[in-house]
């Protein structure tokens, strides 16, 4: 599989940063031109980069209500792992923006095929000297993977996979053992992750997302249900039977339109998914 090669700069002062988004500015503002089929935003010669295979834990989500996020610890470990990743040092915040750094900005490179129906780049990260000329097909193998911020994020344990149908089979096959290998190693979230818990993740309204870790995926359904529907879990999975997710489990080969028939809610009072956040591709919106 070939992707685009963009060299440019990463930018993050006067922006918030989480674990799976950034600003990139190219060096050509042209370069995105070539992914018609797939088009990605440029304002002011910036672009918003998103992370392809990964999933951090939430920051600052304010789709359908008021701002909330995550657990603090691990969506700023996150956040943290991907900028000490692409060069940043002394990064000082107030809030989520970020108002200072050395360096203001990064140089570096993506790869990518396009952009996602919010028009961010969906890319894999690179530093240091690229893998080719600005705007050439580069053929993407497991071990170009392996220098990217997203194999990074994954293999030390800071965020959750998030695998989408053009991510190709070889490189999602590498996301995936890393993945699992971070989980039984313990590393970074995986200790406290409540996600695929036998007795579920304990939610009692939009409050308690606060306080578990859960993929981000599950968590941003639950919050929209909560401020859309109501505050108790009964009739989520008729919510999320009414949201086209189009999801298959790799290991039993099922394809579902819905999130709905992988999610278990118990006592009423704590959901779980059924299949590994690693286990499940979704097609793209």
């Amino acid at each position: 599989m070939t992707m685009l090669l963009v060299l440019g700069e990463y930018r993050i002062i006067g922006t918030e940063p989480d674990g799976d988004t950034i600003h990139f500015a190219p060096t050509d503002p042209l370069a995105f031109d070539k992914l018609k089929d797939a088009p990605v935003e440029v304002k002011n010669g910036v672009a918003r980069a998103r992370l392809d295979g990964v999933d951090a834990l939430e920051t600052h989500y304010d789709r359908t209500g008021p701002r909330i996020r995550q657990p603090t610890e691990f969506g700023d470990k996150a956040a943290q792992g991907l900028l000490d990743f692409l060069g940043f040092g002394n990064v000082r915040r107030v809030g989520q923006k970020v108002v200072s750094a050395d360096p203001p900005q990064a140089p570096g490179w993506i790869l990518t095929q396009g952009g996602d129906p919010f028009k961010r780049c969906v890319a894999l990260l690179g530093t240091g000297t690229p893998p080719g000329a600005d705007g050439a097909q580069i053929q993407v193998d497991v071990p170009l993977l392996q220098t990217t911020a997203n194999h990074h994020l994954l293999r030390t344990g800071l965020v959750y996979p998030a695998f989408y149908g053009k991510l190709p089979r070889e490189l999602r096959d590498e996301l995936a053992t890393v993945t699992r290998q971070a989980r039984e190693a313990g590393l970074g979230l995986w200790p406290l992750d409540a996600t695929t818990a036998p007795a579920g993740a304990s939610v009692t309204g939009l409050s308690s997302l606060t306080e578990v870790v859960i993929l981000p995926k599950l968590f941003r359904r639950l919050v929209d249900h909560f401020n859309l529907v109501e505050q108790s879990l009964a009739c989520f999975p008729a919510y999320l039977a009414g949201k086209e997710d189009n999801v298959e489990v790799l290991s039993t080969r099922t394809k579902q339109l819905t999130l709905a028939p992988l999610v278990q809610i118990i006592d009423g009072s704590a959901v779980r998914m059924l299949a590994q956040p690693e286990d499940t591709v979704f097609a793209e919106n």
